[in-house]
């Protein structure tokens, strides 16, 4: 086998930590092959004799380096579907905009999905307009619990959670003192808030 030239096998590895950084995995043959203007076997061949060199770890397509096992690549795919008034309730929508990965290291393991709060009946806790709301999709909460709440009317709410159970009703209390709480005979639970992204 022709030497091979050093500069670029630590461009590859360099290549190699920040594509699984950026993507969550190694890279192909192909894309370094792609990435660097060679073929895919002579990018295999280069990972082989860095592997001989003990610059990388390589098994079964998976490249392997001291940067690249600090990657936590566990994450949840949620999809932002909209705005959820914090306020009187809105009508449910449910148009997805795109899809984000949340890492299960910062937020836990899902399902969940993202909503754009609007309105100010939750500022007490901190929630504002246009704060990203990471939501745990269930049908079940318990008291205390902040909600995305489908009322009667089918319209949905981000409240807090309460049930009085001596009267059977459900109330939906704002985190606003200017506010009033709201009372429903019941309501369909759509998920309960986990995490608020804030944007300075």
């Amino acid at each position: 086998m022709r030497s091979k030239d050093p500069v670029l096998m630590e461009e590859i590895k360099l290549f190699a930590e920040q594509y699984m950084i950026a993507n969550g995995k190694s890279p192909s043959t192909s894309k370094i092959g792609e990435e660097f203007g060679i073929a895919k076997g002579t990018a295999y061949k280069y990972l082989v004799e860095m592997r001989k060199l003990n610059m990388i770890r390589y098994e079964n397509g998976v490249i392997s380096t001291p940067i690249t096992e600090k990657c936590n690549t566990k994450h949840s795919t949620a999809a932002l579907v909209g705005e959820i008034l914090c306020g009187t309730p809105q009508e449910e929508t449910e148009e997805v905009e795109e899809f984000i990965n949340l890492p299960n290291s910062l937020f836990g393991e899902g399902p969940f999905y993202l909503l754009r709060a609007k309105g100010d009946s939750m500022i007490e806790v901190g929630i504002n307009s246009g704060d990203l709301l990471v939501i745990k999709q269930q049908n079940f909460a318990k008291d205390g619990d902040i909600v995305v709440a489908l009322t009667p009317e089918n319209e949905n709410t981000l409240k807090r959670f309460y049930q009085d159970k001596k009267n059977h009703k459900i109330i939906l209390h704002p985190e606003n003192s200017f506010l009033d709480d709201m009372t429903f005979d019941s309501v369909k639970i759509q998920g309960v808030l986990k995490n608020v992204i804030k944007f300075y």
